[in-house]
């Protein structure tokens, strides 16, 4: 009985803890932006996003451009690398125009309450609506795309109440053991994916190309 009693006051109180981050995250500004951060470090920058790519030119070059090493800033305690000067002052003016949702984070991760993985290369990227998500890998993007809006409306509920101000690396092992209730294994989406495309079935996202049947 005391045991469980002690499971329950550390449940409660780690509940409210992450409640109370996410709170203090949208208090101080779009809490589906960050923090937490998914960010990696090389030679020139410690916790650099978007694996150094330049966050300004998915919008504006529609491609994910290396960003140069001696073209950094800080903002929001993470390193933002640019391909130009101008870019890094566009950023700047306007950080939350560009930058990635869910703190960088994969989105179909998310989607899974698993703040996991890196994205921002080439096929790990889409701009939706306004707004850059990345994902850790092609198949993990074209598995969220098979139906965009039900995923971010999942992603955007775990976020905002489980994730956003938490310690991400708690919140991945809960969720590894404690998986939401929509939970597909890799080999099932795959399959799902494969098997749609077979039958002509996969959405045309903005920026793919749309495949028109030949004439008989």
């Amino acid at each position: 009985m005391k045991r469980r009693q002690a499971l329950g006051l550390f449940a409660a109180s780690a509940t409210g803890l992450l409640m109370g981050c996410a709170n203090v995250a949208t208090a101080a500004g779009s809490a589906d932006q960050g923090p937490p951060f998914r960010t990696m470090s090389d030679a020139a920058a410690d916790k650099l996003m978007l694996l150094g790519h330049d966050p300004v030119a998915y919008f504006t070059q529609n491609d994910a451009v290396a960003g140069n090493p001696a073209i950094q800033a800080q903002h929001l305690g993470v390193t933002w690398r640019f391909a130009s000067e101008a870019n890094k002052a566009e950023f700047l003016r306007e950080p939350t125009k560009y930058m990635p949702q869910f703190g960088g984070f994969c989105s179909n991760g998310i989607n899974y309450a698993v703040p996991w993985g890196a994205g921002g290369g080439p096929n790990t990227w889409r701009i939706y609506r306004g707004k850059l998500y990345v994902f850790g890998g092609q198949a993990s993007r074209d598995q969220f795309e098979m139906d965009t809006e039900l995923n971010l409306q999942r992603a955007h509920q775990y976020w905002d109440h489980e994730i956003a101000g938490s310690n991400p690396l708690w919140v991945r092992y809960k969720r590894l053991v404690l998986r939401v209730p929509h939970y597909k294994s890799d080999a099932a989406l795959q399959a799902e994916w494969e098997a749609r495309r077979a039958a002509g079935t996969l959405p045309v996202m903005p920026g793919a190309p749309q495949v028109v049947p030949s004439a008989p």
